[in-house]
């Protein structure tokens, strides 16, 4: 029987893809572990790995094609005794949806991820060998569930996630999902709500296009990644009550600080082992709000609220045609070095598109800065499951009244954006004036 390779699901709230390259023809060997093509999300490329062994019969999603959905059968593999001729004329039982063809002039394929993990395009029914999803496989793994107990309503039986979170609920096979203790696991991250399928609405092109004089404007399809954060954006407006929350720090003790640790960094082959920046500085001040302040520390679902245990930030880092937001996790206990060195691997990885989808998925707040570009002050837009974002604008030099005396001092206007059905005014203020109290008296982030 040929064996199905399906367009993965590389992260819990992925729908789509595109497929940027093949790195098999029809007619090679497969062996358990080759990596086969490669699968462009909205954030990042990763690399698809075979499971099964066999001959790539039949390709049938060509490299190039975008927006294939999560599931649709993308190639054939002829198993040990069978014609690949044959398969691949015979086509796939998965084969229903149709088949995006690719794009007339696709852009280059970006080059494979070196950090992410590969990711199996399926596992077949073999022996012992469950036929699953990998988003299945790794949710079941998080919850210590065996495949093997888990009644499958996919394609041939394949289990989708799905059937792995009715088994955490005891409804996925008789009896319940068998539960295998697994040292280590951890529990999964609650998913996100799923987003709208339409982006974000507005007039149509052809409406918009009517405007100008044909040939004075260049026409720029959207890519996934913008059409994510149109939709993703549009949702939060228009479901998130917004309020804002406008504070004034004086940053004169923090940059004097920064200096001096700075300084005192020991060198190692022949460059320093940290450079603090003020952003690192601000992520561990808003780390350490929240633990200060737990009530605002949460997210928002229907039916409670999620208190977080961990100060985990996310920090907007721009890439070509987007942003994305890496998370440093567990921040309030980091040192301002480590959280310093840790957000120079993950934005230099952001801007090359090799993050791993648990490096910016989640996270329990964001920290938005736009200081660099001499912005003095903005408002951000909250991005669920968090239910709050800082907006950082620049250190400036301005007069303030000291004692009755007029000073100069350097400041910088910072801007909460709360999801108001999770934080009310008072808390906000409250989460501000801890934020503020760390950045005016940095050596408190030290003990």
């Amino acid at each position: 029987m040929p064996i199905n390779i399906l367009m993965p699901a590389l992260s819990p709230t992925m729908e789509k893809g595109n497929l940027a390259k093949w790195l098999k023809k029809e007619g090679d060997a497969i062996k358990s572990g080759d990596v086969i093509a490669e699968i462009e999300t909205d954030k990042a490329t990763m690399e698809v790995e075979a499971v099964d062994e066999g001959i790539l019969a039949k390709i049938v999603v060509p490299a190039g094609a975008q927006d294939v959905p999560v599931n649709q059968l993308i190639a054939l593999i002829a198993g040990e005794g069978e014609d690949a001729k044959a398969v691949a004329g015979g086509g796939g039982a998965a084969a229903a949806a149709p088949v995006p063809a690719p794009v007339a002039a696709p852009a280059p394929a970006l080059a494979p991820a070196a950090s992410p993990a590969p990711v199996s395009a399926a596992a077949a029914i073999s022996g012992s060998r469950v036929f699953a999803s990998p988003l299945a496989r790794r949710i079941a793994r998080q919850a210590g569930i065996d495949l093997a107990a888990v009644k499958g309503s996919g394609p041939h039986g394949r289990v989708v996630m799905a059937d792995v979170e009715a088994a955490k609920s005891g409804a996925g096979s008789p009896g319940g999902a068998r539960i295998i203790p697994m040292p280590g696991a951890a529990a999964p991250a609650p998913a996100a709500a799923p987003a709208p399928a339409a982006m974000a609405s507005g007039p149509s092109a052809d409406a918009v296009k009517k405007l100008f004089a044909e040939g004075s404007y260049e026409e720029v399809p959207h890519d996934n990644m913008r059409k994510t954060i149109a939709r993703r954006l549009l949702e939060s407006k228009q479901t998130v009550p917004h309020f804002y929350v406008t504070v004034d720090c004086e940053l004169d003790a923090l940059l004097s600080l920064r200096e001096q640790i700075n300084k005192a960094a020991p060198v190692k082959d022949g460059k320093p082992a940290y450079k603090l920046s003020v952003n690192d500085m601000v992520i561990k001040a808003m780390a350490m709000a929240l633990k200060a302040v737990p009530d605002a520390n949460v997210s928002w679902t229907d039916n409670a609220m999620l208190k977080h245990k961990h100060a985990d930030v996310g920090v907007a880092v721009s890439i070509p045609g987007g942003l994305i937001t890496p998370v440093i996790r567990d921040a309030c206990h980091k040192t301002l070095s480590a959280i310093s060195n840790e957000m120079k691997d993950l934005a230099a990885r952001a801007k090359a598109r090799k993050l791993k989808p648990e490096e910016y998925q989640g996270g329990t707040t964001a920290v938005s800065n736009l200081g660099m570009f001499g912005v003095k002050d903005f408002a951000a837009i909250v991005n669920p499951p968090h239910a709050t974002i800082l907006a950082v604008g620049a250190g400036e030099q301005r007069p303030v009244v000291k004692n009755g005396q007029l000073a100069v001092a350097t400041v910088m206007s910072v801007t909460l954006s709360t999801d108001h059905r999770a934080v009310d005014g008072a808390l906000g203020a409250e989460l501000m004036a801890a934020f503020k109290g760390y950045i005016e008296n940095p050596m408190g982030m030290l003990v």
